[in-house]
């Protein structure tokens, strides 16, 4: 998901790592990238680096969340820099993440469009339901809880999805898939298998 001009930032939980080193994003297709990852259990050192590490690649890749099996790591845990429909930006690091939705009456969905930084340049519209809340642990283990509509509702729930192993395409028809197929493919040339640790092309 592309990240947005910037905003005021809201860290209740402090803000994000820093002093990472960008990574290749996994594309789809990669193993790690369609089952579910292993629950973080260890809130240490090497946890806090590879959070680092995700927060440099998703900015370097102009990101608003990423997960680490999209860097190739096998963990239930996401970082996410992303604004609600306030403009409003909302930073954090959620490890072993569980999704709420609201239900019944208090279901609305948002369609807009959609893309995924493992199938870079492709977007299509997918509804979602237009809030969402995630709890789980920050990365030095203690609770955190993360709400929010627009955009952040969005990528809360798309995040959460990938730790499950679940990407966008597969809540598509057959026919939206194909057309996000055919988006990414036109400018697939531009990202190198590197990439962003490799600069993507512009010409």
């Amino acid at each position: 998901m592309s990240q947005e001009p910037a905003a005021p930032v809201h860290a209740p939980y402090g803000p994000l790592p820093e002093g990472g080193t960008v990574r290749p994003v996994v594309r789809w297709g990669d193993p790690v990238m369609h089952r579910r990852q292993a629950e973080v259990t260890a809130y240490d050192g090497a946890l806090r680096a590879l959070v680092a590490d995700l927060v440099a690649t998703m900015y370097a890749a102009d990101g608003v969340g990423l997960a680490a099996c999209q860097i190739g790591v096998d963990l239930r845990v996401f970082v996410f820099d992303c604004h609600d429909s306030s403009g409003e930006r909302t930073v954090g690091v959620v490890c072993n993440p569980e999704v709420v939705l609201p239900e019944g009456r208090d279901r609305r969905l948002d369609e807009q469009d959609e893309g995924c930084l493992s199938l870079p340049g492709g977007y299509v519209p997918l509804a979602r339901p237009d809030r969402a809340t995630v709890h789980g642990s920050g990365v030095d283990g203690g609770a955190v809880t993360f709400s929010g509509d627009g955009m952040l509702a969005r990528c809360l729930q798309h995040e959460t999805d990938h730790t499950v192993g679940t990407v966008f395409g597969d809540r598509l028809s057959t026919r939206w898939r194909k057309r996000l197929q055919k988006n990414h493919e036109r400018v697939a040339d531009h990202f190198p298998r590197e990439w962003p640790a490799v600069p993507a092309s512009v010409e």
